[in-house]
């Protein structure tokens, strides 16, 4: 499967409970598309650290896994407060694709090792890869920003 990273709309209550119970959470966590059809995720799959290196390159660093405070002892679900996920829906809501893209450097990134170490300057689709993640990404902190609403992160292995 390797390391995939997803985002979840939550209620300020079920963040308080996912803070005190993250057993809860997990089990919430697979239930909530059923339970809520339409709230706002993101399924990042591999693509995250990806992203991560164009953020950064672009200077807008964004780090998924620091930037959340993490809410388990495995380290493998991290709650957005609602400040944090507007913070981030401005910053990538001032940051289009076609500027990120330019940051693009299969070269770099394979030299880096940049999880999932895939980028190759012959092929198109992880450009396309990235872009799907990252419009998913801006899609979900936009909804979830205008809900006024924070987010759980789960990061899976």
């Amino acid at each position: 499967m390797g390391m995939v990273i997803s985002f979840t709309r939550v209620t300020p209550e079920e963040l308080d409970k996912a803070v005190k119970d993250p057993e809860w959470a997990e089990e919430f966590l697979w239930e909530v598309d059923e339970l809520r059809p339409d709230n706002p995720g993101a399924d990042l799959d591999k693509a995250w650290a990806g992203l991560e290196f164009l953020l950064g390159e672009a200077d807008e660093s964004i780090e998924f896994l620091m930037d959340g405070d993490p809410i388990d002892d495995e380290g493998t679900l991290f709650s957005w407060s609602v400040e944090s996920v507007q913070d981030v829906a401005k910053r990538l809501r001032a940051l289009p694709w076609e500027r990120l893209a330019t940051h693009y450097d299969p070269v770099q990134m394979a030299k880096e090792k940049v999880y999932p170490n895939i980028w190759d300057p012959e092929n198109e689709f992880e450009l396309e890869y990235l872009k799907w993640a990252y419009d998913e990404l801006v899609a979900f902190f936009d909804a979830t920003a205008r809900l006024e609403s924070p987010a759980l992160m789960s990061f899976s292995f």
